[in-house]
């Protein structure tokens, strides 16, 4: 038998985070629906960052002509270069526009495809459902998808385009700056030399200076900017968890309690950012200084041979502009650095969501149960435990051994004491719950219908909430008003064109009510009730459990229960006694003789009578 423990199955390596975000990267440019846009765009922003370094270079050489003008008091020359001046201000807006145009239609672009291959993980097989009980799964996938996959990309490309510029300027630059410096004569002792190229080795020396102390100083900001988005990730969890349940909070007056859990929550984050907050700070130091004497430096050091008369005023304007514009391209990292740090903490967040889906995958794959699902119009259909282990997912077993078959039309009641896996075990047959071993043959999943206690409420009209999962126009408007009025909400007729919070407009009976109102749309062949009646009154019960014998007597149940009077509405009764190695499925009564009446229980029916009375 498949050892259910996960812990016992052996992961690839984690890769390196370059290697992982590749993947994302990879997959966006290979993805058969959005590789062209996606080639076509990236190629727009990279012809359009040369056009803007092209247009770069040709300032730096207009630096030169209009200083050598000004020097000249020639005033024809001037006003040329003023026009020139306009020309290519105009290019350099076209290229700015123009690439920023392709940048954000990248950025959006692979963002959406990234959202879409998360979110398509996270809703598969049940699988958002499964995370909660996987061992150190990733926390918040919904602030995952959500935020970190717009940072990750975004920036993603905007430090991308900025690195590309920066090599593209380097290049471009090195040779003017080389060749207008001309050698450096220097004389050490008795020996004299000269330094060829000197402003160059002078910018390299500069950028290393500035990018060693950025490492420096700026190292920790990556474990802090991860951090951080913990903290305001579990801090956007409380308020979330916390707005879910305002009425059982408000209901004992828990407020305090939630106040006091809220400050610690974001006291974390505040702890956090200051930490973040110093490092910044202490980065601002070396950059605004660096910054400033990057404007002086190559005047200072190309002095000697402009007051020398080896080059002229232009071509001095000249040497230092290329020289900004080369410690600019050098310096790309330490500008960057925050940002580097900040990126890299998104991708690390959204990296790790998609290392736990492929987790779960194989995990699922190496150790799960084995669901078998009868291909449609066989007959008779079934739903059969074979050799079943059902266990959690750090392997502690369930339920041991389970073996059982149900028919089609049956009328099963599931039992046993608290803990004893009942709701597992439907979780189980829903395929939601791959950890254990043995079989499940279950009938076309198209044929099944589970309704758990809380039913859910989707967003948007009551009309859609009562035909969720199918679209309301599948379904007549006598259809609809008829199944309401079925199941005692005939005062919800009038509401259907509305949109609000049903979870929280209709009560929690008034749910379960509105869930049997699909069941009479749907018409499923097998039904799962796990407590779907808890909260209805005795009345309202029998007249739910009723549609099973009327409107549902085709379609086979297969429920959880603890109520007094479910059983009457049953066939039989599978009943889960606890053991140490697991519980074990055993069968309480025999089902009844083929034509034997369904009847209520004498208790049960001397209730109602004397209600009536």
């Amino acid at each position: 038998m498949p050892d259910p423990n996960p812990a016992a199955i052996d992961l690839p390596p984690q890769e390196g985070l370059m290697r992982r975000f590749w993947r994302l990267a990879r997959g966006y440019y290979s993805s058969p629906g959005d590789r062209r846009q996606a080639w076509l765009l990236t190629a727009a922003v990279v012809g359009l960052t040369l056009f803007q370094i092209g247009v770069t270079v040709r300032f730096n050489l207009w630096n030169r002509d209009f200083f050598n003008a000004l020097e000249n008091r020639n005033a024809p020359a001037f006003y040329g270069q003023m026009w020139m001046f306009g020309l290519l201000l105009v290019l350099a807006m076209v290229a700015a526009v123009g690439q920023l145009w392709a940048r954000q239609a990248l950025m959006l672009g692979w963002r959406r495809w990234l959202v879409h291959r998360l979110q398509r993980r996270w809703l598969e097989g049940g699988r958002h459902y499964q995370l909660n009980f996987l061992p150190g799964a990733a926390d918040n996938p919904d602030q995952r998808i959500s935020e970190n996959t717009r940072w990750a990309t975004a920036m993603a490309v905007d430090l991308a385009i900025g690195l590309l510029g920066s090599i593209l300027t380097l290049v471009s630059f090195l040779g003017i700056l080389w060749s207008l410096s001309g050698p450096l004569h220097m004389s050490f002792g008795a020996d004299e030399f000269d330094i060829p190229g000197y402003m160059v080795w002078a910018a390299l020396l500069y950028a290393m200076i500035g990018s060693g102390l950025t490492m420096l100083i700026g190292g920790p900001m990556v474990a802090i900017n991860i951090r951080r988005n913990e903290a305001e990730s579990d801090h956007r969890f409380a308020l979330i968890r916390m707005r879910e349940n305002s009425e059982g909070i408000a209901l004992i007056r828990g407020e305090p309690d939630e106040e006091r859990g809220l400050q610690a929550a974001f006291g974390r984050v505040v702890s956090v950012m200051k930490a973040l907050y110093g490092r910044e700070r202490a980065l601002m130091w070396l950059t605004s200084a660096y910054g400033m004497a990057a404007s002086i430096i190559p005047i200072l050091v190309a002095s000697p041979r402009y007051f020398a008369g080896a080059i002229t005023l232009g071509v001095l304007m000249q040497i230092s502009s290329a020289f900004l514009e080369v410690t600019r391209a050098l310096a790309w990292f330490v500008d960057n650095f925050p940002r580097l740090a900040d990126w890299r903490s998104h991708v690390e967040r959204v990296v790790d969501l998609e290392d736990t889906f492929d987790t779960a995958e194989a995990m699922a794959g190496e150790a799960r149960i084995d669901i078998v699902e009868a291909p449609p119009g066989e007959t008779p259909a079934v739903l059969a435990f074979r050799d079943l282990q059902v266990a959690h997912s750090d392997g502690n077993v369930v339920i041991q051994g389970a073996n059982a078959e149900i028919r089609a039309a049956e009328k099963v009641l599931i039992v046993g004491e608290s803990g004893t896996g009942k709701s597992t075990l439907f979780r189980a047959i829903a395929g939601l719950w791959p950890w254990g071993a043995g079989q499940i043959r279950i009938p076309p999943r198209d044929q099944m219908q589970f309704m758990p206690q809380r039913p859910y409420m989707p967003l948007g009209m009551l009309r859609a909430a009562l035909t969720y999962p199918s679209a309301p126009q599948h379904f007549t408007e006598t259809e609809q008003v008829a199944a309401l009025q079925r199941c005692g909400l005939p005062h919800l007729v009038a509401r259907l064109e509305e949109e609000e919070r049903w979870d929280r407009v209709l009560s929690l009976g008034e749910q379960q009510r509105l869930a049997f109102a699909r069941l009479l749309l749907h018409r499923p062949r097998w039904v799962f009730l796990d407590e779907a009646t808890a909260a209805l009154d005795e009345e309202n019960q029998d007249q739910m459990m009723r549609l099973f014998r009327e409107e549902l007597a085709g379609s086979a149940l297969i429920s959880i229960g603890h109520r007094p009077g479910l059983d009457v509405y049953h066939d039989r009764t599978l009943q889960l006694l606890r053991a140490p190695d697991g519980a074990r499925l055993q069968v309480r009564r025999k089902p009844r003789q083929k034509g034997e009446p369904l009847v209520a229980s004498s208790r049960a029916a001397l209730r109602r009578m004397l209600r009536r009375s």
